[in-house]
């Protein structure tokens, strides 16, 4: 869409003509879709959706991050406007990336939901697309990576986080943030040796094989050394991203439901990211954004800068498979 053609336009989330594109109205109005992107159930053509989960039933401390899909697309209303500085890459003129709404699922029957997101995944695996996930509490990326584990095996996984989530539960019917990753190792899901957890500051007594970086080192050895160390885990295999909001410092990210001082800052998260280019990156999440506890709107603008960073990272992938 050209640019005298856009400013012309409304709400381009829903009369966009064609998937790819920048949108130029107003950030305080219009539809507020992720990015502008354009609104649709429609996977032709598409190469990443992005799409939300709306779930906070397993959290142990403070809900509200069935909020957090809504306030990150909010948020990332103000980014829409020029290619992602840094990269070097515009990945909304050259992939097809539509935002897929919000996956349905009853929230009084909260059994059924990990078969519900599941499939939710695997449709939009099976159309040939990648994924990019607004969250929701973690629990969510237990039945997402299942759908991944089908399509490419057991996945190697970049986990930020301030927990590991990997506590001990064998029972298949809990549905824990805590304890997902687990129950993906113990599944098959995700590959432990070749996964890494990044800004972790709790203690687990096992990680399980897990490749563990902590807060403490990442401020010690600094982000090129940790950016080294995450290339050489995962190397050129499919690796899935799962970034929890709370791997920042409740200074940078206080909406969110667990929050643990001693953690990354913004500008450290996003040279990581950025510096992770290269990484065969077939999907993400960014989770637990609790929008009740986010005063200043400052988690959700960290959420939505998360997802962009992702859409880099699967963009450049995609590129050079």
């Amino acid at each position: 869409m050209a640019l005298e053609d856009a400013k012309n336009e409304v709400d381009t989330a829903i009369t966009r003509k064609g998937l790819r594109g920048y949108a130029f109205e107003n950030a305080f109005g219009g539809a507020a879709s992720f990015l502008r992107r354009t609104y649709t159930k429609d996977l032709a053509g598409v190469d990443l959706a992005v799409t939300g989960v709306p779930f906070d039933q397993a959290v142990s401390h403070r809900s509200g991050t069935r909020f957090g899909p809504r306030a990150i697309r909010e948020a990332s209303s103000l980014m829409p406007y020029d290619p992602p500085p840094g990269w070097g890459t515009d990945p909304l003129e050259e992939l097809s990336v539509v935002d897929y709404g919000d996956v349905a699922f009853d929230y009084a029957n909260v059994a059924e939901f990990p078969e519900t997101l599941t499939a939710h995944i695997r449709g939009i695996l099976a159309a040939g697309a990648g994924s990019v996930v607004l969250g929701g509490d973690h629990f969510i990326t237990f039945p997402i990576l299942k759908a991944y584990a089908e399509k490419f095996g057991p996945i190697s996984l970049i986990h930020f986080d301030a927990h590991s989530d990997l506590w001990p539960d064998d029972n298949p019917l809990r549905i824990d943030h805590g304890t997902m990753f687990y129950k993906a190792v113990k599944g098959g899901y995700a590959d432990p040796t070749t996964s890494v957890q990044i800004g972790i500051r709790t203690t687990t007594e096992d990680y399980l094989g897990v490749n563990v970086i902590t807060a403490r080192e990442a401020h010690e050895w600094g982000v090129a050394t940790v950016v080294e160390k995450v290339k050489g885990i995962v190397g050129n295999r499919p690796t899935y991203l799962t970034f929890d909001i709370d791997a920042l410092d409740p200074a940078y990210a206080p909406g969110t439901g667990t929050p643990v001082w001693g953690g990354l800052s913004s500008w450290q998260a996003a040279a990581m990211l950025r510096d992770l280019a290269g990484i065969n990156l077939v999907g993400g999440d960014v989770v637990e954004v609790s929008p009740p506890y986010d005063t200043t709107g400052a988690t959700a603008i960290a959420g939505a800068h998360v997802a962009y960073e992702l859409i880099c990272l699967y963009h450049w992938a995609k590129t050079k498979r």
